[in-house]
């Protein structure tokens, strides 16, 4: 087996990307890239109904929304059915498999007979130690010779090690009677031939792990390191469901969470670091062990998602922000951005990124850069335009025609009008607001003013305060 690592994602394509194989992802590109391994990605699309080229984009594109890049090209397992039918045949060779040609018929015979005699339903084949000259000339499928006593052990970064008497696995097919494949074959040969030296995958291929070990002794395959995750479950404890919200990754993109804050957040599922609960990926890839994975099934909290979003928007480089929420409002079916509204954004984000937590909260934030004139306000902020304010806003509006547009000069001339007044200048605040956002709840209206600009601002101010 090779000293690199080298980690695998192995989908079937279902039309999107799973929130747990989304983090199955994450843990396999993580512990590769910490180590200067490959991250490899296969698609196991042996069941042709469910396998479209669509199924197959739609994982892609999650995966690329993730940031989860892979090293060379896909690999289809659909296609690699010969070599798998291949190590079969070879198996056969080896006296490690044998012809079964028991018919479905005789196996159910077999079974209801055990069950009516309280023995094991497991099936065993009278053709295990045939003779091959009593082979009849009739369809027969190849089955792995698994040893009938002793136990198989995995030894589980994750689950510790793992007992499974033989006794009570059988004799499993690797190919069916039209010369297919199995999927529990087809894994095995992809992970040897692709050099996997570590299966990072969910808790419920435990009991898969033990069959697959027999093809990989049988052949005498080095077996790769084995982590076998807890799965994810709802709020409620129960497996994660469509009843629980979003499962699949692009709802989350189109819902508003920024890439990296989902990073951080999955890879905090069922995995910790110390208390460290906010994270950049680079400490990520430093950090990600298989030994702070966690036993017990983690839950999903979108309270816990929306936090480590908000610290990510919040510490996010400007430039790269404003480029994912363009991405965001695509995939949301939303308007693009006008150049103005583009070039606002670029101008506000320090005032608007501290304490959203989404981009859509991002983007309530931002409705003054958004709006246009004339700004209509909502019935909240209406509230705050009487004749009083307006006259006070008239009053603003002349002051600030030859300030230099400083914060400071910006909030000398507001406290100064509200002092000639005899308000306090909080009271002045929400006609400000209104004029300028059309909205109650706001940036700061300094931010708001420097952001928009003098010519913009003092056309804003005095619609609002002829009342126009």
């Amino acid at each position: 087996m090779s000293d690199q690592v080298i980690t695998r994602f192995a989908p079937s394509p279902t039309g999107y990307l799973h929130i747990g194989g989304a983090r199955t992802a994450l843990f396999n590109w993580l512990y590769a890239r910490g180590r200067g391994g490959k991250f490899l990605l296969r698609i196991e699309d042996t069941d042709r109904a469910r396998s479209t080229p669509e199924a197959t984009e739609a994982l892609l594109k999650g995966l690329a929304w993730l940031g989860l890049d892979h090293d060379g090209e896909v690999i289809s397992q659909f296609e690699r059915a010969d070599r798998h039918a291949e190590v079969a045949h070879e198996l056969l060779a080896k006296g490690a498999a044998y012809k079964c040609f028991a018919t479905q018929e005789e196996i159910e015979a077999f079974r209801e007979a055990a069950r009516a005699e309280g023995r094991s339903t497991l099936f065993q084949s009278p053709w295990r130690d045939a003779d091959p000259a009593t082979h009849p000339d009739a369809p027969y499928v190849i089955r792995l010779k698994t040893p009938q006593d002793g136990q198989t052990i995995i030894k589980d970064e994750v689950q510790g090690e793992v007992k499974i008497g033989n006794d009570q696995l059988d004799d499993m097919i690797l190919l069916r009677s039209d010369g297919t494949p199995v999927y529990m074959l087809a894994v095995v040969v992809d992970d040897h031939d692709m050099g996997v030296t570590h299966v990072i995958r969910g808790d419920d291929h435990l009991n898969n792990a033990a069959r697959q070990m027999g093809i990989y002794t049988a052949m005498g395959w080095p077996v790769p390191v084995y982590a076998h995750i807890p799965l994810i479950h709802g709020p409620d404890g129960k497996k994660l469901s469509k009843r629980h919200g979003a499962v699949g990754v692009e709802e989350y993109q189109v819902m508003g969470y920024p890439a990296a804050g989902m990073r951080n957040y999955l890879a905090r599922l069922g995995w910790s670091h110390g208390d460290d609960e906010f994270f950049t990926d680079e400490q990520a890839k430093e950090w990600f062990n298989l030994e702070g994975i966690g036993k017990s099934p983690s839950r999903l909290d979108f309270k816990k998602l929306e936090n480590i979003c908000g610290q990510h928007i919040a510490a996010a480089d400007d430039a790269a922000l404003l480029h994912e929420l363009e991405a965001f409002l695509k995939a949301a079916g939303k308007p693009d951005l006008t150049e103005v509204q583009k070039d606002g954004m670029q101008r506000g984000m320090y005032c608007l990124k501290d304490r959203a937590k989404s981009f859509p909260e991002l983007l309530e934030k931002a409705e003054f850069i958004m709006a246009s004139r004339p700004i209509q306000p909502d019935e909240k902020a209406a509230k705050a335009l009487d004749d009083v304010s307006r006259g006070i806003l008239n009053q603003l509006t002349s002051q600030l025609q030859n300030a230099s547009w400083s914060r400071e000069e910006l909030e000398a001339a507001a406290n100064s009008v509200a002092e000639t007044n005899g308000v306090k200048f909080g009271k002045m605040a929400g006609p400000i607001r209104a004029a300028l956002a059309g909205r109650a709840v706001t940036p700061s209206v300094f931010d708001m003013m420097l952001v928009l600009g003098q010519q913009e601002s003092l056309l804003r101010l005095e619609e609002a305060s002829a009342g126009e």
